[in-house]
């Protein structure tokens, strides 16, 4: 099941930044006590009752001829339109506005479930005056304190009771979905039509050609494949067409649906940092990745030169050293045939499990290879171990005091698992336990 989408809206100075904030557990959203500070939507991932959904910040929407405030309202729009569940911000001090009235109709047009939060509450005297809310039309007003916390679980108890009602996607599970990221004009859409060998995607110079995901089903050598072209995800600060702004949130919503995802890199123009915060939202996914050196025609393809461009590759993409990495020109199709085998590697790997008496043979060979540290007089001991998930793999290590379980050691165990398993193209996680 999909993750389901929040979008926070109101207009400006109401405290969307500060609520975004205290909802992820971090400051990401810039927050300033000035009108309209706010000129993206930020993404994040919440957690409310362990349940997960992704929250958006938007710029306030409030009506006018200036072009920031232009753009505010068009991206606050598109959020409201991906947007499964809206959170509704008011200011209490202030009561009613004629911009907040501005964006109740706005709201009313979207049909979707809309939670109303009346924010700055601080005391109980203003909890007692928000009843003049009721008359927006969108049911009971919740008091909240952005800057406090005050009243954010009974908000958000509303907002994730919507959630049950949502659809949700059926995926055969024989089948292998996978999509592409990149930042824009990388080649995404010229290696979609090259595996499909088609003319599927529109495919131009100018960056940002294609808005939104694609899906396209195939299938190779008996295997049934869905492949899903994204948007290309490009820096906030470098983003100039209003629609550009939406790709990065439908690339976030192609990578959740995929099994598989394919990295791009721009083999002619080298690594940057861009490419570096796109793989990480497919690494924090915990799917299986494959990084893709497109353009490859374009450099003096000999062997020595793949091996320089790799090592460049691990020393800029740590986080991705269980990544296979496949270089290819999508316009030639020069060795293209290599990618599908890494896909359905990736793949297998991500699905993978191992016996329980297997993995428990590998780890207690590591702790003997290397036994566990000792902290403050106590020496860890790792009692027992299992795989409790897959896609990605997940292992639970039941010890005698997680507390003890240094951070180097668990990734010096997760490299004996993965000596011994495999697991090319997929993260995996280890988790210590106490055993009850």
């Amino acid at each position: 099941m999909r993750k389901s989408i929040v979008a926070i809206v109101g207009r400006p100075n109401v405290g969307k930044s500060t609520i975004f904030n205290r909802l992820v557990g971090e400051r990401i959203s810039i927050v300033e006590d000035v009108p309209g500070v706010t000129r993206d939507r930020i993404y994040a991932q919440a957690e409310w009752l362990t349940t997960e959904f992704n929250l958006i910040d938007t710029g306030g929407i409030e009506l006018g001829d200036e072009p920031l405030l232009v753009q505010m309202r068009e991206q606050a729009d598109v959020a409201i339109r991906e947007a499964d569940v809206i959170i509704f911000i008011v200011n209490g001090r202030e009561g009613i506005t004629a911009a907040d009235e501005e964006v109740a109709k706005i709201l009313y047009k979207s049909n979707k479930p809309v939670v109303l939060a009346v924010n700055k509450t601080d005391n109980p005297e203003m909890r007692s005056e928000i009843y003049e809310f009721y008359s927006l039309g969108f049911g009971e007003p919740y008091p909240i304190s952005g800057t406090h916390g005050l009243g954010l679980g009974d908000m958000l108890d509303k907002v994730v009771s919507y959630f049950p009602t949502l659809e949700t996607e059926s995926k055969d599970q024989d089948t292998i979905y996978f999509s592409l990221i990149g930042r824009p004009n990388v080649g995404k859409s010229s290696l979609v039509n090259a595996i499909l060998q088609q003319e599927r995607v529109i495919v131009s110079e100018i960056a940002g050609t294609t808005r939104d995901a694609i899906d396209t089903p195939f299938t190779k050598e008996e295997q049934d494949f869905v492949i899903i072209d994204t948007a290309g995800m490009r820096k906030r600060g470098k983003i100039y067409e209003s629609t550009e702004r939406y790709s990065i949130l439908r690339a976030l919503k192609a990578i959740e649906r995929s099994d598989v995802v394919l990295t791009l890199i721009d083999a002619d123009e080298g690594i940057i940092e861009q490419d570096k915060k796109i793989a990480g939202y497919a690494h924090q996914a915990g799917k299986a990745i494959v990084i893709v050196v497109n353009k490859w025609d374009t450099i003096e393809s000999d062997e020595k030169a793949m091996k320089d461009f790799e090592a460049k590759v691990r020393v800029h993409f740590p986080f991705l050293d269980y990544a296979p990495i496949v270089f290819l020109s999508a316009l030639t199709k020069k060795r293209l045939h290599t990618l599908i085998p890494k896909v359905l590697v990736a793949s297998e790997n991500h699905a993978r499990r191992v016996e329980t008496n297997v993995l428990n043979d590998v780890v207690m060979d590591a702790v003997a290879m290397n036994p566990t540290p000792t902290s403050h007089g106590r020496r860890l001991k790792i009692l027992y171990t299992t795989q409790v998930a897959v896609k990605p793999p997940a292992f639970v290590v039941f010890v005698n005091d997680p507390e003890l379980m240094h951070f180097s050691y668990e990734r010096f165990l997760e490299n004996r698992i993965r000596d011994a398993f495999g697991f090319e193209g997929t993260p995996i996680k280890i988790f210590a336990r106490r055993r009850s």
